[in-house]
């Protein structure tokens, strides 16, 4: 309308003109209000339908972050001699990291890591799909290698191309023994005497449909402790650019406090890790700082 009003104007103006008949100066100044007042009217229309399509995802993003929770273990496994405690923390809404929990008594029990490759809504979903499929292949649970092996082969065609890292550890406290096993993942970390990474690693899954995956066995004795995580643990950077690392990780293993206070101890390192020097001045001022730079999920285990 304020276009149409200003063409009406503008073609008065040029016929008017030329034929003697007098132009007002306020009428172009008129006509040009009338399409300023519609364009400011048609970008209104348009914020607002992008608020609402804004409003619209955020309540379906948090629907579907308060579905992803609800398929995550509710509590840890209560194992004789073993102090369990787990961390998630996803990035935004809806999150690639997924754990699980496959306890069979109070001295045998299984547990998964896994890591879609990206972030966001595709990559939730697929974490959401691993929920199904380790349901699907939990008879496997004492064999690390048979569980990942028949877990990738039931992901390979819904995966269509995306990857997945995972690890998994079955603890036998009956022998005093573990199992390892784990799929393009980050180590394992063993604290006994000294810390140490353990890698027994086959291929991402989403990579070969017939994927074989090595076992490695630990030893356990009193006083061990055992950390999965993934690498939303280990990779943010700080200012300079460098990474969190393996080392701090198993410099913070060696600390002498429960399973749930490391856990916390770790995360909160994590966060300040990642805060720079003009980051902590503006968190002075009341800036919260940088973003979490990936998912983080954590699983402490200590031989009590």
């Amino acid at each position: 309308m304020g276009l149409f009003v200003f063409t009406l104007e503008a073609l008065y103006a040029n016929i008017a003109g030329p034929l003697g008949h007098p132009v007002p100066n306020v009428l172009g100044h008129l006509g040009f209000a009338v399409l300023l007042i519609g364009f400011g009217h048609s970008a209104l229309q348009m914020v607002g339908q992008r608020e609402q399509r804004l409003r619209a995802i955020e309540s379906e993003l948090e629907v579907a972050r308060e579905i992803q929770n609800a398929i995550l273990p509710k509590d840890v496994p209560h194992l004789e001699g073993v102090d369990v405690a787990a961390t998630y923390q996803p990035m935004t809404e809806v999150a690639g990291d997924f754990y699980e929990f496959l306890p069979v008594d109070d001295q045998h029990a299984g547990f998964l890591v896994a890591d879609v490759c990206g972030h966001g809504v595709p990559a939730a979903l697929i974490a959401s799909m691993l929920k199904v499929a380790v349901q699907s292949v939990a008879a496997s649970a004492s064999d690390p290698g048979k569980l990942l092996a028949e877990l990738n082969r039931a992901l390979w065609g819904p995966l269509r191309g995306k990857l997945v890292s995972a690890a998994y550890l079955w603890l036998d406290m009956e022998e005093q023994r573990a199992l390892y096993s784990a799929a393009g993942h980050p180590p394992l970390l063993h604290k006994n005497h000294d810390v140490q990474a353990i890698e027994s690693n086959g291929l991402l899954f989403g990579v070969m449909a017939g994927a074989q995956y090595p076992v490695k066995e630990i030893r356990l004795s009193h006083g061990d402790r055992l950390l999965m995580y993934t690498d939303g643990a280990s990779d943010p950077e700080n200012a300079a650019g460098d990474s969190f690392g393996e080392t701090k990780l198993s410099a913070l293993l060696k600390e002498k406090v429960p399973a749930a206070e490391l856990s916390e101890r770790i995360t909160a390192e994590l966060h300040r890790w990642q805060v720079s020097p003009q980051s902590a001045k503006t968190a002075l001022l009341g800036d919260p700082g940088p973003e979490q730079q990936d998912d983080i999920t954590l699983i402490v285990m200590d031989v009590l």
